[in-house]
Protein backbone atom coordinates (compact mmCIF):
# COMPACT_ATOMS: atom_id res chain seq x y z
CA UNK A 1 0.00 0.00 0.00
CA UNK A 2 2.86 2.41 0.86
CA UNK A 3 4.44 1.74 -2.55
CA UNK A 4 1.14 2.59 -4.28
CA UNK A 5 0.86 5.89 -2.39
CA UNK A 6 4.50 6.67 -3.21
CA UNK A 7 3.88 6.13 -6.93
CA UNK A 8 0.72 8.22 -6.81
CA UNK A 9 2.56 11.00 -5.00
CA UNK A 10 5.31 11.08 -7.61
CA UNK A 11 2.75 11.15 -10.42
CA UNK A 12 0.84 14.02 -8.81
CA UNK A 13 4.01 16.01 -8.15
CA UNK A 14 5.11 15.55 -11.75
CA UNK A 15 1.67 16.63 -12.99
CA UNK A 16 1.79 19.82 -10.93
CA UNK A 17 5.51 20.53 -11.43
CA UNK A 18 6.60 18.74 -14.62
CA UNK A 19 10.31 18.04 -14.95
CA UNK A 20 12.25 18.31 -18.19
CA UNK A 21 15.69 17.16 -19.30
CA UNK A 22 18.31 19.77 -18.40
CA UNK A 23 19.90 19.42 -21.84
CA UNK A 24 17.27 18.72 -24.53
CA UNK A 25 14.10 19.79 -22.70
CA UNK A 26 12.30 16.48 -23.17
CA UNK A 27 9.70 15.68 -20.50
CA UNK A 28 11.05 13.33 -17.83
CA UNK A 29 9.08 10.34 -16.59
CA UNK A 30 7.93 10.85 -13.01
CA UNK A 31 9.97 7.81 -11.89
CA UNK A 32 13.16 9.22 -13.47
CA UNK A 33 15.47 10.55 -10.74
CA UNK A 34 18.22 11.80 -13.07
CA UNK A 35 18.00 15.38 -14.41
CA UNK A 36 18.67 14.11 -17.95
CA UNK A 37 16.48 12.00 -20.20
CA UNK A 38 17.78 8.47 -20.88
CA UNK A 39 19.15 9.50 -24.29
CA UNK A 40 21.14 12.45 -22.94
CA UNK A 41 22.27 10.51 -19.86
CA UNK A 42 23.63 7.79 -22.15
CA UNK A 43 25.86 10.39 -23.83
CA UNK A 44 27.67 11.30 -20.60
CA UNK A 45 31.29 10.20 -21.03
CA UNK A 46 33.26 8.94 -18.03
CA UNK A 47 36.92 9.98 -18.01
CA UNK A 48 38.52 7.40 -20.32
CA UNK A 49 40.94 4.81 -18.98
CA UNK A 50 43.58 6.40 -21.22
CA UNK A 51 44.36 9.65 -19.43
CA UNK A 52 47.42 11.57 -18.28
CA UNK A 53 48.81 10.09 -15.07
CA UNK A 54 49.43 13.62 -13.77
CA UNK A 55 46.74 16.06 -14.92
CA UNK A 56 44.05 13.53 -15.91
CA UNK A 57 43.57 14.89 -19.44
CA UNK A 58 42.09 12.33 -21.88
CA UNK A 59 44.79 10.85 -24.12
CA UNK A 60 44.99 8.76 -27.29
CA UNK A 61 47.48 6.61 -25.36
CA UNK A 62 47.56 5.68 -21.69
CA UNK A 63 49.51 5.77 -18.48
CA UNK A 64 52.30 8.23 -19.23
CA UNK A 65 52.14 11.98 -18.62
CA UNK A 66 50.75 14.11 -21.41
CA UNK A 67 52.97 16.43 -23.45
CA UNK A 68 52.26 19.38 -21.14
CA UNK A 69 53.09 17.42 -17.96
CA UNK A 70 56.12 15.50 -19.26
CA UNK A 71 59.33 16.88 -17.82
CA UNK A 72 57.59 19.21 -15.37
CA UNK A 73 59.20 19.46 -11.98
CA UNK A 74 57.33 18.15 -8.97
CA UNK A 75 54.28 20.30 -8.35
CA UNK A 76 52.12 20.98 -5.30
CA UNK A 77 49.18 19.38 -7.11
CA UNK A 78 50.29 15.75 -7.36
CA UNK A 79 47.51 14.57 -9.69
CA UNK A 80 44.05 15.43 -10.96
CA UNK A 81 41.15 13.23 -11.97
CA UNK A 82 37.58 13.86 -13.12
CA UNK A 83 34.36 11.90 -13.15
CA UNK A 84 33.39 12.84 -16.72
CA UNK A 85 34.57 14.50 -19.90
CA UNK A 86 32.89 17.90 -20.37
CA UNK A 87 30.36 16.96 -23.04
CA UNK A 88 27.46 19.22 -24.13
CA UNK A 89 25.05 17.26 -21.91
CA UNK A 90 27.20 17.77 -18.83
CA UNK A 91 27.82 21.40 -19.77
CA UNK A 92 24.05 21.97 -19.66
CA UNK A 93 23.90 20.51 -16.15
CA UNK A 94 26.83 22.60 -14.90
CA UNK A 95 25.45 25.80 -16.41
CA UNK A 96 22.01 25.12 -14.90
CA UNK A 97 23.62 24.56 -11.51
CA UNK A 98 25.80 27.67 -11.62
CA UNK A 99 23.78 30.21 -13.56
CA UNK A 100 20.12 29.18 -13.29
CA UNK A 101 19.92 28.57 -9.54
CA UNK A 102 19.56 24.80 -9.96
CA UNK A 103 21.33 23.89 -6.73
CA UNK A 104 18.91 20.93 -6.58
CA UNK A 105 21.16 19.29 -9.19
CA UNK A 106 24.12 19.11 -6.81
CA UNK A 107 23.09 15.94 -4.91
CA UNK A 108 22.71 13.92 -8.13
CA UNK A 109 26.01 15.23 -9.51
CA UNK A 110 27.80 14.51 -6.22
CA UNK A 111 26.40 10.98 -6.31
CA UNK A 112 27.84 10.47 -9.79
CA UNK A 113 31.20 11.78 -8.58
CA UNK A 114 31.12 9.35 -5.65
CA UNK A 115 30.45 6.42 -7.95
CA UNK A 116 33.25 7.43 -10.31
CA UNK A 117 35.73 7.99 -7.48
CA UNK A 118 36.03 4.23 -7.08
CA UNK A 119 37.70 4.11 -10.51
CA UNK A 120 40.73 5.99 -9.18
CA UNK A 121 42.45 3.98 -6.39
CA UNK A 122 45.36 6.43 -6.56
CA UNK A 123 43.09 8.96 -4.82
CA UNK A 124 42.20 6.64 -1.93
CA UNK A 125 44.85 8.12 0.40
CA UNK A 126 43.21 11.56 0.19
CA UNK A 127 40.60 11.36 2.95
CA UNK A 128 39.96 15.10 3.39
CA UNK A 129 38.03 17.26 0.93
CA UNK A 130 38.27 21.01 0.38
CA UNK A 131 36.16 22.97 -2.08
CA UNK A 132 37.61 25.64 -4.35
CA UNK A 133 36.23 28.81 -2.72
CA UNK A 134 34.30 31.63 -4.36
CA UNK A 135 35.06 35.26 -3.65
CA UNK A 136 32.62 36.77 -1.13
CA UNK A 137 31.06 39.07 -3.74
CA UNK A 138 30.49 36.18 -6.17
CA UNK A 139 29.05 34.08 -3.35
CA UNK A 140 26.55 36.82 -2.47
CA UNK A 141 25.54 37.12 -6.10
CA UNK A 142 25.06 33.38 -6.70
CA UNK A 143 23.86 32.43 -3.24
CA UNK A 144 25.95 29.26 -3.04
CA UNK A 145 29.30 27.81 -4.05
CA UNK A 146 28.75 24.94 -6.47
CA UNK A 147 32.12 23.40 -5.58
CA UNK A 148 31.14 23.36 -1.91
CA UNK A 149 27.81 21.67 -2.67
CA UNK A 150 29.63 18.99 -4.67
CA UNK A 151 32.30 18.52 -1.98
CA UNK A 152 29.75 18.19 0.81
CA UNK A 153 27.71 15.70 -1.19
CA UNK A 154 30.80 13.72 -2.15
CA UNK A 155 32.02 13.60 1.46
CA UNK A 156 28.68 12.24 2.66
CA UNK A 157 28.49 9.58 -0.05
CA UNK A 158 32.14 8.46 -0.06
CA UNK A 159 32.71 8.52 3.72
CA UNK A 160 35.26 11.33 3.51
CA UNK A 161 35.82 14.41 5.67
CA UNK A 162 34.92 17.89 4.45
CA UNK A 163 37.19 20.71 5.64
CA UNK A 164 34.75 23.60 5.94
CA UNK A 165 36.25 27.06 5.46
CA UNK A 166 39.79 25.77 4.97
CA UNK A 167 40.59 28.43 2.35
CA UNK A 168 39.20 31.66 0.98
CA UNK A 169 39.45 33.64 -2.23
CA UNK A 170 41.24 36.94 -1.72
CA UNK A 171 40.62 38.40 -5.19
CA UNK A 172 37.50 38.39 -7.34
CA UNK A 173 39.33 37.16 -10.42
CA UNK A 174 37.88 37.66 -13.93
CA UNK A 175 36.38 34.64 -15.64
CA UNK A 176 38.97 32.21 -17.00
CA UNK A 177 36.82 31.21 -20.00
CA UNK A 178 38.39 33.46 -22.65
CA UNK A 179 41.95 33.46 -21.28
CA UNK A 180 44.96 31.60 -22.64
CA UNK A 181 46.86 29.14 -20.48
CA UNK A 182 49.55 31.69 -19.42
CA UNK A 183 46.86 34.29 -18.79
CA UNK A 184 44.93 31.84 -16.60
CA UNK A 185 48.00 31.21 -14.47
CA UNK A 186 48.66 34.94 -14.08
CA UNK A 187 44.99 35.54 -13.31
CA UNK A 188 45.05 33.07 -10.40
CA UNK A 189 48.35 34.15 -8.83
CA UNK A 190 47.71 35.22 -5.25
CA UNK A 191 43.98 34.53 -5.53
CA UNK A 192 43.74 32.30 -2.44
CA UNK A 193 44.81 32.06 1.17
CA UNK A 194 44.51 29.29 3.73
CA UNK A 195 42.04 30.59 6.28
CA UNK A 196 42.26 27.68 8.74
CA UNK A 197 45.77 26.17 8.63
CA UNK A 198 44.94 23.86 11.55
CA UNK A 199 42.61 21.96 9.20
CA UNK A 200 45.30 21.59 6.56
CA UNK A 201 48.57 20.77 8.30
CA UNK A 202 49.68 17.15 7.98
CA UNK A 203 46.65 16.05 5.94
CA UNK A 204 46.30 14.66 2.43
CA UNK A 205 43.66 16.81 0.80
CA UNK A 206 41.52 16.36 -2.28
CA UNK A 207 40.44 19.64 -3.89
CA UNK A 208 36.95 19.56 -5.39
CA UNK A 209 35.63 21.74 -8.22
CA UNK A 210 33.09 21.50 -11.02
CA UNK A 211 35.25 21.76 -14.17
CA UNK A 212 39.00 21.43 -14.81
CA UNK A 213 40.50 23.02 -17.91
CA UNK A 214 44.15 24.11 -17.54
CA UNK A 215 44.21 23.33 -13.77
CA UNK A 216 45.51 26.87 -13.09
CA UNK A 217 42.98 27.41 -10.28
CA UNK A 218 43.60 24.03 -8.67
CA UNK A 219 47.39 24.35 -8.89
CA UNK A 220 47.37 27.78 -7.27
CA UNK A 221 45.17 26.56 -4.41
CA UNK A 222 47.28 23.39 -4.01
CA UNK A 223 50.38 25.54 -3.66
CA UNK A 224 48.76 27.49 -0.82
CA UNK A 225 47.75 24.27 0.94
CA UNK A 226 51.28 22.91 0.57
CA UNK A 227 52.78 26.08 2.04
CA UNK A 228 50.36 25.67 4.97
CA UNK A 229 51.74 22.19 5.68
CA UNK A 230 49.45 19.80 3.80
CA UNK A 231 50.99 16.33 3.47
CA UNK A 232 49.78 16.07 -0.12
CA UNK A 233 47.23 17.65 -2.46
CA UNK A 234 45.32 16.18 -5.41
CA UNK A 235 42.19 17.29 -7.27
CA UNK A 236 38.93 15.67 -8.26
CA UNK A 237 36.41 17.47 -10.44
CA UNK A 238 33.04 16.67 -11.90
CA UNK A 239 34.21 17.39 -15.46
CA UNK A 240 37.40 17.66 -17.51
CA UNK A 241 37.70 19.71 -20.67
CA UNK A 242 38.91 17.32 -23.42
Amino acid sequence: MRIIFSKAGKWLLNALLPRTCAHCGLDLHYFESAPLCPGCAARLQPLPELHCAACGAPLPYGGAPCRDCAGEREAALSRARSAFVFTPELRSLVHALKYRDRDDLAPWLAGEMARSLERFPELAVFRFLAAVPLHASRLRERGFNQAELLARGLAARADLFYLEGASERTRDTPSQTSLSKPERRANMTGAFRVARPELVKGRKILLVDDVATTLATLRELAAEFTRAGAAGVAAYTLAREP
